[in-house]
C-alpha cells in the first residue's frame, strides 16, 4: 500500500507555491503525497487552470498517478513516478505564469533525468504576483549557476494577462548535484557596471508591445529620474515588443550577489508612471535594508534546490516573506533537512539550511 504525506493546502500563506513545491519534491523524493483544502481561503479556491498546468506537467514527465486533478478541486493525490527526459509542451490555455510551470518541472529534469530535455510552454509571460519571463533570465538562472547547474531560456512570444499567448522554451541540462550556497554579505557584491565612464547601479528596459512607445518612455524617464534622486545612476533601454498588449518595467540591481530583477506591469487605466513607481519602490526596498542579500523572490525560491545540495547553506534575505516560511515547512515535509528563518515577516533576516 502507498504511504501519503498528508499535507494542508490552507497552510501559511495557503496559495499555489504549496502545491509546486510539493510536485517538485515528489518527482525528486518519490514519495506521494495527499493535499487537501488546496487554496481554501483564496477568492477562487481550489485549482485553477495555472494549477493544474503544473499538475498535469509533473504528471506527464513522469507517467504519475493522479487524482483530483479538475477545475476547482480541493485536494489531489499524486503519486509520482519516474522522470523521463524528453521533449514536452505544456499549454496552460489561458495567461497563467509560464514561468511557474517551468519551475515545477525544471528539478526534476535537471537532477533525476540522465539526458537532456527541452520544455515549451505557451501561456503569459508576463503576469501579476508572478515572475515574468525576464526574472528567469536574468536572476533565476544566475542563481542556478552559482548551484552548478544550467539552462537555456528564450522567449519566443510575449504574453501578457490578461490575453496571453505568449511561448517560452528552456533547454535543460541535467547536473550532476546542487552545489551549497554559503553568501557573506560583504564578499557577495558586485561593483557597478562600468558603461560609457559611468558606474551604473541599476540597468533594465522599458517595453511596450502593441501599445504607443511614448508609454515605454514615460516608464523609464520616471524610473530614471527617481533613481537620481536616490543616488542610483541608471540607464534604461526603450523596447518595442511585438503581440501584447502589454507594457513592462525591468529594473536589474547590479550589486548584489547576482543581478536581481525587479518587474512592473501596466494594466488598463494605470499611468505609466505608476508602473514606474512599483519597480522603483520594490528595488529601493531592498536597496535600502540589505543591498547584497537576496531579494525576497528569489529567496523562497532557493529553498528547494538548497534542500538537495550537501553540506550547510546560508544567506541574509532583505525581506522575510510569508511565502518563504510556509516554503521552508513544506519542504521539510519531504526532506529531512533543519531549515532556521530569523527576522520577522516583512523584515531583513538570515536562512540557514542545515
Amino acid at each position: 500500500m502507498t504511504a501519503f504525506l498528508e499535507l494542508d493546502g490552507s497552510f501559511g500563506e495557503g496559495g499555489g507555491q504549496i502545491l509546486r513545491t510539493s510536485l517538485t519534491l515528489a518527482l525528486l523524493t518519490g514519495k506521494a503525497f495527499r493535499l487537501v483544502r488546496i487554496r481554501a481561503n483564496r477568492p477562487k479556491p481550489g485549482l485553477q487552470p495555472q494549477h493544474l498546468s503544473c499538475v498535469r506537467a509533473a504528471a506527464q514527465i513522469s507517467h504519475a498517478e493522479v487524482h483530483g486533478d479538475t477545475l476547482g478541486s480541493g485536494e489531489l493525490t499524486f503519486i509520482p513516478g519516474r522522470v523521463q527526459p524528453g521533449q514536452y509542451h505544456f499549454s496552460i490555455g489561458t495567461a497563467g505564469a509560464t514561468s511557474l510551470v517551468l519551475q515545477t518541472v525544471y528539478y526534476p529534469l535537471a537532477l533525476a533525468a540522465n539526458e537532456p530535455s527541452e520544455v515549451v510552454i505557451s501561456g503569459g509571460t508576463h503576469v501579476p504576483k508572478s515572475p515574468c519571463f525576464h526574472f528567469l533570465e536574468t536572476t533565476w538562472r544566475s542563481w542556478l549557476e552559482k548551484l552548478g547547474l544550467r539552462v537555456r531560456l528564450k522567449m519566443r512570444r510575449p504574453g501578457f494577462y490578461p490575453r496571453g499567448g505568449g511561448v517560452i522554451e528552456a533547454q535543460i541540462t541535467p547536473g550532476s548535484g546542487v552545489q551549497p550556497l554559503v553568501l557573506v554579505p560583504d564578499q557577495a557584491a558586485h561593483p557597478p557596471i562600468p558603461r560609457w565612464g559611468r558606474q551604473l547601479a541599476v540597468t533594465g528596459f522599458s517595453a511596450v508591445a502593441g501599445l504607443p512607445l511614448s508609454i515605454a518612455e514615460r516608464q523609464a524617464h520616471r524610473a530614471e529620474k527617481r533613481l537620481r534622486q536616490a543616488g542610483f545612476d541608471a540607464e534604461i533601454e526603450i523596447q518595442s515588443w511585438e503581440a501584447g498588449p502589454g507594457t513592462v518595467l525591468a529594473l536589474v540591481w547590479q550589486l548584489g550577489p547576482v543581478p536581481t530583477l525587479f518587474a512592473a506591469l501596466g494594466e488598463r487605466g494605470k499611468p505609466a508612471e505608476r508602473v514606474a513607481d512599483d519597480a522603483v519602490d520594490e528595488l529601493l526596498q531592498h536597496a535600502e535594508r540589505a543591498p547584497q542579500a537576496v531579494d525576497p523572490h528569489s529567496a523562497d525560491q532557493l529553498l528547494l534546490p538548497l534542500a538537495l545540495a550537501p553540506g550547510r547553506s546560508a544567506f541574509a534575505v532583505s525581506t522575510v516573506t510569508l511565502h518563504l516560511t510556509t516554503n521552508a515547512e513544506i519542504i521539510s515535509r519531504f526532506i529531512q533537512r533543519q531549515i532556521t528563518v530569523t527576522g520577522s515577516e516583512g523584515g531583513p533576516g538570515q536562512v540557514v539550511i542545515e
